[in-house]
Formats: structure tokens, sequence, C-alpha cells
């Protein structure tokens, strides 16, 4: 493992002024604007924008009233005898009138429908950022498990030239470079699948979020942390911050509005207007006011207490959306301690591997161990670091799931839930 060591430096140099620092552990991720402008850009959350100024559009139209005036004209002609006949119409405007009190619950439920409609850009948005987190992390796992294989085949390769040159000064025999050069060919297979599997995650990044530019060398990865403040500061962060939730009383608080509406309108709106008529080709002539109530019955009736049952179904969906986003939230704030636990057992672990392989090498080197013990040796101490390495990004996702599903990464809390449409 001495090649290893000889070569990581220089990589985390490397990747180290690839991105600005950030606070904290969070150098690296993307920059937070180049963040927010590709998560912005993801389809789903362009379709929530689009959605939301729908239903802005709605709400104003809501408050603006459905009634409008309406205009009646009917010209006629009367025949009263042979030769008498008279130009006549009549002409009448009328418009429907909401009784009061139902303008204003018109407008509670185009408010509680638009801040509902921004919750739901946010949550595109929070989803979005889960993905974008998985994928990023994805790109990060692929490259590192890559450039520890390639450490690996450099180091064989150099442990391939040193028992050649023991075997042209017959110091080692010819089977020992056989198998070594059957080690080596596997070594290489497995540098070239992940070096794929780091290019096609590479693409399959570029390809989702174009907007985010790529360094040519990743950032490095720092140690994971245990969550400042312990588990349950974070899973009662995430429960008060949840979309979902929100969005879930938002709708009951419209369907509450909604059900009163229903209420209102079993006194139904009347209907005024004004009535012209000429008659006898002028000779007789009346204005009039006409007012027209329809008569509400079970109809109307059955409309409030199905939306009052609606109200009852939507307030059932606040409480189960809320166990729902409690017990989510447990189990990620849960997993990312356990995640840490586990990585630290796993780098222990490897630690030691790389130890005991090193020890073996030199006993190799000097004659008291035969090439198939630490080449055996050696496959464990891939294992072991090829574990810690993936438990060490395990954990440093577990880590960001967290922070993204609390809005402390990627998300703009002061604009959340304000009930002002977005432009």
């Amino acid at each position: 493992m001495r090649m290893y060591t000889a070569i990581a430096p220089p990589l985390l140099a490397l990747a180290l002024g690839a991105f600005p620092a950030h606070a904290g552990d969070t150098g690296f991720l993307p920059p937070e604007p180049l963040a927010q402008r590709a998560l912005a850009a993801q389809p789903e959350v362009r379709a929530a924008v689009a959605a939301a100024q729908a239903t802005h559009a709605d709400s104003r139209a809501l408050a603006a009233g459905s009634y409008e005036w309406e205009a009646l004209l009917i010209p006629q002609r009367r025949s009263v005898a042979p030769g008498l006949r008279y130009r006549e119409f009549e002409g009448q405007i009328s418009r429907r009138i909401r009784l009061p009190g139902k303008a204003a619950l018109d407008r509670a439920i185009g408010q509680h429908a638009d801040i509902a409609a921004n919750l739901r850009i946010d949550d595109a948005t929070h989803q979005a950022a889960r993905r974008l987190g998985h994928d990023w992390m994805g790109w990060l796992r692929a490259r590192l498990l890559d450039a520890d294989a390639q450490a690996q085949l450099e180091l064989m390769r150099q442990a391939r030239q040193a028992l050649a040159r023991r075997v042209q000064l017959g110091d080692a025999a010819r089977r020992e470079l056989d198998t070594m050069d059957a080690e080596l060919a596997q070594l290489q297979a497995e540098a070239l699948r992940t070096a794929a599997e780091a290019e096609a995650a590479r693409k399959a990044l570029a390809v989702t979020y174009p907007q985010l530019p790529l360094p040519a060398t990743p950032p490095s990865l720092p140690d994971p942390a245990p969550l400042p403040g312990g588990v349950a500061y974070w899973r009662d962060l995430i429960i008060a911050r949840s979309h979902e939730i929100a969005i879930a009383e938002q709708d009951a608080l419209r369907q509450q509005q909604v059900a009163a509406r229903a209420r209102a309108d079993r006194l139904p709106d009347p209907s005024i207007g004004l009535r012209v008529l000429d008659d006898r080709g002028g000779a007789e002539r009346a204005v009039g006011v006409v007012l027209s109530v329809p008569l509400g019955g079970r109809y109307r009736r059955d409309v409030a207490a199905r939306e009052a049952a609606r109200a009852d179904m939507a307030q059932a969906d606040v409480d189960g959306m809320r166990l729902t986003i409690t017990r989510e939230a447990q189990a990620t704030a849960d997993l990312a301690e356990a995640r840490h636990a586990q990585w630290q057992a796993l780098q222990a672990a490897a630690t030691a591997q790389e130890a005991a392989t090193a020890r073996t090498r030199r006993a190799w080197e000097l004659g008291e161990a035969p090439l198939a013990e630490w080449l055996l040796a050696q496959r464990n101490a891939r294992a072991s670091r090829s574990q810690e390495r993936q438990a060490r990004v395990d954990a440093l996702e577990a880590a960001l799931l967290v922070r993204i599903d609390s809005h402390e990464l990627w998300h703009d809390n002061e604009d959340e839930a304000d009930g002002t449409p977005r432009e």
C-alpha cells in the first residue's frame, strides 16, 4: 500500500483546488449558486412554476367572480290588423350579485391555493435537490473507487518490475512471475471497469445538469462527521420544514373555505337587472327593475354536505402526511448516524488490514512468506479499503440528505410558504 500513499497526496491536492472551499464539510459539493441554477432548470421544477402561474390566475379569477353582465335584446314585429304593423323591441341588462361574505370566502380559497402552489414549487425543487445529491455522490463514489483501482494497478506494476529483476538474478522462480502477471491482469480488468463506471457517472451528471460545470478532477471527500446537535434535533427540523406537511395543511384550509362557501351557497345569489320595453311603435314604453332569485333545494344542501366531508378528509390527510414525514425524518436522521458508525468501523478494519498486508509483503520480499500469501493479503486489503470508501461516501450522502431534507442546503427558507405569487 506504500504506492497508494505516495499517489494519494498529489491527487488530493489537485482535488482541493478544483472547487472553492465551503464552510464546514460541504467543500465536496457544487457551489450553492450553481446548484440552485441547475435545480431551477429541472423539468419538474419548471412544470411546478407553470402550474403555480395557472393557480395564481385561477385565484385572481375566483376573487373577481364568475358573474358577468348579461344583455338581452328582442326585436320583433307585431301585426294587429291587415295593414297595421308595429316595430317593437324588448331589452334587458342584468347581473348576478354575490351575497355579502361570499367574495371574502372566494378570496380565502384563492389565497390558500396560491400558498400551496408556491409550496409545490419548493417541493419540486426539494425533490430535484435530493436527486442532485444522489447523482453527485454517485459520481464521487465512482471516481474514488476508480482512483483506488488505478493506484492499486500502479502498485502491482511496480511490484511486478521488482519481481522480474529478481527472476533475472535467479533470486525468484519464474512461476512467481506468472502468478504476478495473472494478478496484474485481473487488476487491469478491474481498473478498466471502474474507469468506465466513473466516466458513465460523469456523463450522466453532465446530461442531467448541463448548467452545472464539472471539474476535471473531482473534489476530495472529508472524513464523515456525526450530526451536530444529535438525531432528535435534525428529525424535528425536517418535520418543521416539510413541504409535504405544509402543502397538506394549505389544501385542508382551502377545503375548509370551500365547505364554508358551499354552505353559504345554500342561500342563492340574486340577479338584478334593468328592463326596457318599446311596444306599438313607441306608443307604449316601460322601464322596470328585474330581480331573479333561484329557489335552493336539496341539491345545494347535498353539495354543502359533500364539501364538508371533503374538508374532514383533507384534515385526515394532514395527519397522515405528518405521520409519514415523522417516520421518514426519523429514519433519515438515524441512517446518517448509523452510516457514520459503520464508516468508523470499516476505516479501522481497513487500516489494520493494510498494516497486515505491508508486513506480509515485507516477509515475502525477505523470503519468509510465499508470494501467494502476499497476494491474498493484498486482495483482502483492496476489499477492505473498497468497503471503507463505499462507507465513506454512504455516510457523507446520508448526512447530505439530512441537510437537504432540513432545507439547510440548496433551499431558500426565507421565501417558503409566504403566500406571495412568484414571478
